[in-house]
């Protein structure tokens, strides 16, 4: 039990810390607000700065591909569209329940304005109980719990190719109506750098396959970010504040241990920066993801990135490399996420919808072992049931 007694007397220390950090943001954002002008005036040498000397920095820079000074609005959603989207979420093995499996949920959501069609909402659940399912991740160090997370990206994406693929025809064969694929989150897969090779491409590979073929439909796909704590757009102002003739970091800062000397404003997000420029509706320039886990990724399938005032907040919204170089298919893909958060009052209403469809309550948990229980019963087994430490934690006398 929480003593909130206790706790109080921590608070005001808290209360002083978020005040001395509040003013040292604003400083660091006058300070950012002077760099981007200045990089914007020298953008273009900056960028092939960026280009000659990439395998010798030691930190990340998006590449900005439109003017640094600018803002873009955004234009209203066409009448008639239709928003795809899914989401997932999981019930994790545990030796004390009945079995020892886990359950992956995933919602899946097709919304179509202007067309007098009906929705989808549902969910596709999956049980994981064989060997090859509980113990393949053993093989590369990966704890079950973490490989069961991966699983549960790749059947997000997999489910949203498959319901949006099979709903739109291929271009050409009909009018076609706008659309858009909604991802919650990232579509640059940068947890999965770290992993080994083989680990890796099981997860990565049919992510990235699932994405081939929305491309080859023509349905442009979106990652919608919330609250990001990215700073990569920022970084590249940091060629700006370089000391050195050139950028090259391996030679000019190798060997520091402390704070490099072009970290002018280190701690100031992307989003923060960006809600200080940005009206409503506005968008800023976009910028070309550079993270390493990308050198894996097609062509095509490379992101690009910007932030949305989305009027309640800053979004970072994500989109491969083949949206972006259709204009208007990129400025449509826009206007339909901007109208999602207008209809989710603050958060694009397909993903939160899927949200609702994928979350597993304490209650469904408590029901699917019981369904669980029954079969295992019927299948003639024995002595089924919790372990007396999961059966004494559901209930206290104290």
């Amino acid at each position: 039990m929480l003593d909130l007694a206790k706790i109080a007397g921590q608070i005001p220390g808290i209360s002083q810390h978020m005040h001395k950090e509040a003013i040292a943001s604003r400083q660091r954002l006058e300070s950012a607000q002077k760099l981007q002008q200045q990089a914007a005036n020298r953008q273009a040498k900056l960028i092939q700065e960026q280009t000659d000397f990439r395998d010798r920095l030691l930190f990340a820079a998006a590449t900005p591909i439109e003017p640094l000074d600018r803002c873009f609005e955004i234009q209203p959603a066409p009448y008639s569209h239709s928003v795809f989207a899914t989401d997932g979420s999981q019930i994790s093995p545990s030796h004390h329940e009945i079995a020892y499996c886990y359950l992956i949920n995933i919602g899946q959501i097709m919304l179509h304005y202007g067309q007098s069609l009906h929705p989808l909402l549902d969910s596709v659940p999956e049980v994981f109980y064989k060997t090859e399912d509980l113990y393949v991740s053993k093989q590369w160090n990966i704890r079950l719990e973490e490989w069961m997370g991966y699983r549960r990206t790749v059947s997000e994406a997999e489910t949203l190719a498959e319901m949006a693929c099979n709903w739109v025809l291929p271009p050409g064969e009909h009018h076609e109506i706008p659309n858009l694929a909604l991802v919650d989150g990232s579509l640059i897969y940068w947890f999965l750098d770290g992993l080994p090779i083989e680990a890796r491409d099981k997860i990565l590979l049919p992510i990235l396959a699932a994405g081939e073929r929305l491309r080859k439909t023509n349905i442009p796909m979106m990652g919608y970010v919330s609250a990001s704590r990215s700073t990569e757009g920022l970084n590249f102002l940091r060629f700006q504040t370089c000391e050195y003739e050139h950028p090259n970091c391996v030679v000019n800062c190798g060997d520091l241990d402390d704070k490099y000397p072009c970290q002018k404003i280190d701690g100031l997000r992307d989003s923060t920066f960006w809600g200080n420029q940005l009206q409503p509706g506005q968008r800023s320039p976009l910028y070309r993801s550079n993270l390493r886990i990308l050198d894996l990724y097609e062509e095509s399938q490379r992101v690009y990135f910007c932030y949305v005032n989305m009027g309640v907040e800053i979004a970072r919204l994500e989109v491969p490399a083949w949206v972006v170089e259709d204009q208007t298919l990129f400025e449509q893909s826009l206007s339909i996420v901007m109208t999602q958060v207008q209809k989710g009052y603050g958060y694009p209403v397909a993903l939160a919808e899927a949200h609702n469809q994928a979350v597993v309550r304490g209650g469904d948990r408590a029901r699917f072992f019981a369904l669980l229980e029954q079969q295992l019963i019927r299948a003639g087994l024995r002595n089924v049931g919790t372990s007396y430490k999961e059966a004494r934690k559901r209930g206290s006398i104290a």
